[in-house]
C-alpha cells in the first residue's frame, strides 16, 4: 500500500483518528466528528439542503467538512477545478472546504493526509501544534 494510492473515506477516518489529542464525537445520525481540544477539524455531514446534486436535487449524503488555515487556502482549493473540493453559500466566511467521499479517489492519500494534518494544525492549540511539528521533525509555526 503506497501513499500515492487514491484516497478513501476510510483513509480520512484513519488519518484524523491517529493524530494526537483527537476525540471522536458521534452526531445524532451516526456521523463522525473529529476534534482536537474541543474544536472540530474534520466531520462527516448529514445530508443538508445546501449540498445537492444539481441534476436530481437529491441531497448529498457523503459530504466531509475539512478545516483550512485561511481564506486564501480555501479559495485555492475550491477554485481549482481539477480538485473535488467545493463550498456552498452556507460555508461562506467559514474556514473549511467540502468534499464528497465518493470523489476522494480523485486525490491521493498523500494529499488527503496533508489536508487533514493541516486541518488539525489549524485547530490545535499552539503548544500542541508546535509539539506535533517537532515530533515530525518539521519547522515550528
Amino acid at each position: 500500500m503506497t501513499a500515492h494510492c487514491q484516497a478513501t473515506a476510510a483513509d480520512v477516518h484513519r488519518i484524523a483518528g491517529e493524530l494526537p489529542y483527537v476525540t471522536v464525537e458521534t452526531g445524532p445520525k451516526g456521523n463522525r466528528v473529529y476534534q482536537v481540544g474541543g474544536k472540530s477539524f474534520v466531520f462527516f455531514r448529514t445530508p443538508r439542503p445546501d449540498a445537492y446534486d444539481p441534476d436530481t436535487g437529491e441531497r448529498y449524503d457523503d459530504v466531509i467538512v475539512i478545516w483550512v488555515a485561511s481564506q486564501a487556502d480555501k479559495m485555492a482549493l475550491i477554485q481549482d477545478e481539477s480538485t473535488p473540493f467545493f463550498s456552498t453559500p452556507h460555508f461562506d466566511g467559514h474556514l473549511s472546504i467540502l468534499v464528497r467521499a465518493s470523489r476522494l479517489h480523485e486525490i491521493t492519500r498523500d494529499e488527503v493526509t496533508e489536508l487533514i494534518q493541516d486541518a488539525w494544525l489549524s485547530r490545535a492549540s499552539r503548544r500542541r501544534a508546535r509539539q506535533w511539528l517537532a515530533d515530525q521533525g518539521l519547522a515550528e509555526l
